[in-house]
């Protein structure tokens, strides 16, 4: 197994277990993360956001499968169930993960998945109505936004 493949298995075995310290030293100084809700998160910004996700995770179990890496690239497949904090709703949400790596850390994370269908199971009636739409997109991205800086602001980060 590749070095860079422990590193990720690192990562997600320690999301799992909500020990976001661990993650964090799985991540260069310069990392950049990017998903459907969180885009382009930078350093301190990208750690926040996986401390404040698995403190604040409720009814919360991941998997994750398909891991892959070399010296440059990598991937894994996950996926997350939880209970929605905003709704109190269940999401299972599954999750494609890509990774770049630099100086033995991850350097790049790039998580995609289909907002329309975790909006359905997050937001209900809302989302299955408008989570297809740019408008309820940029609003869940904007609260999300401002929930990880009050974090941010709240933590001291």
């Amino acid at each position: 197994m590749h070095q860079n493949e422990t590193l990720i298995h690192e990562f997600y075995t320690a999301f799992a277990q909500r020990n976001w310290k661990t993650m964090q030293t799985c991540y260069h100084d310069e990392i950049l993360f990017t998903d459907p809700v969180f885009i382009n998160l930078k350093g301190k910004q990208a750690r926040a956001m996986w401390h404040m996700l698995a403190e604040n995770a409720r009814d919360f179990s991941l998997q994750f499968t398909r891991v892959e890496a070399d010296e440059h690239n990598g991937s894994a497949y996950w996926e997350a169930h939880y209970t929605f904090s905003k709704t109190g709703r269940r999401v299972h949400n599954k999750i494609d993960a890509r990774f770049q790596f630099k100086g033995g850390l991850i350097y790049h994370h790039t998580d995609t998945f289909d907002f329309w269908r975790w909006s359905r199971m997050a937001l209900g009636a809302t989302g299955f109505l408008l989570g297809w739409s740019s408008m309820l997109q940029q609003k869940v991205r904007a609260n999300a936004l401002h929930g990880l800086n009050k974090f941010i602001e709240t933590t001291g980060y």
